[in-house]
């Protein structure tokens, strides 16, 4: 049987710093294939992970990695206009959120998984392949409505979680017309789940 992709890279192997010998993919510009080569790079294939039959796309080596957590994050700045707030998905959202509204002069709201935050909270429970889930924000101490929230996360694959942060994010009154993710697996169809939302991914698998 073949594996279903879930988060998750590919081979990992040294990076060549300022290498711009590889050819650029058709559709992308040089700066934005540059970035993919460092997250094909440095991703990591996790089989079988988090059940049987699922291959898990493991970032972590991309953020810990000075040119893999520099390059991701200032692209992802440069994709995000117009934001008032960057809402990062727990965990990996958190910190790529974090640098991104760094870079951008915001701020950075954490949307936690459920039974994290002290009362009161706005939640929203999903569905996953394998189970349910739950997503929680501040419902008190941070104003939400009428601002433009741009969601960052790691991995867009079958777009249940990126959808429930939306749906939460707009419950709470924010404007969120817009998500930024590192790598998108594309033939799950998480895209299409989020229409009409936009969202802009650094690689496309």
């Amino acid at each position: 049987m073949g594996l279903r992709v879930e988060h998750g890279p590919l081979a990992a192997r040294p990076v060549s710093r300022g290498d711009e010998s590889a050819p650029t993919p058709p559709g992308l510009s040089a700066a934005s294939a540059d970035v993919a080569a460092v997250i094909t790079a440095l991703t990591r294939e996790v089989p079988d992970f988090p059940s049987p039959g699922v291959l898990f796309r493991d970032l972590t080596p991309v953020l810990a990695d000075d040119v893999g957590f520099a390059a991701v994050t200032d692209a992802l700045a440069r994709l995000v206009t117009g934001a008032d707030l960057i809402a990062g998905i727990d965990a990996r959202g958190f910190l790529l959120g974090g640098a991104v509204a760094q870079q951008l002069g915001v701020g950075v709201l954490a949307i936690r998984k459920g039974g994290k935050l002290p009362p009161p909270v706005h939640s929203r429970t999903y569905t996953l392949e394998y189970g349910t889930a739950t997503l929680e924000i501040p419902a008190a101490g941070i104003e939400l409505a009428g601002r433009r929230v741009v969601v960052v996360d790691d991995v867009l694959a079958t777009g249940g979680t990126l959808a429930a942060a939306r749906d939460l994010l707009v419950a709470a009154g924010a404007d969120v017309t817009e998500a930024a993710v590192v790598m998108e697996l594309a033939a799950l169809g998480g895209r299409d789940r989020l229409t009409p939302m936009v969202v802009r991914s650094l690689q496309l698998l």
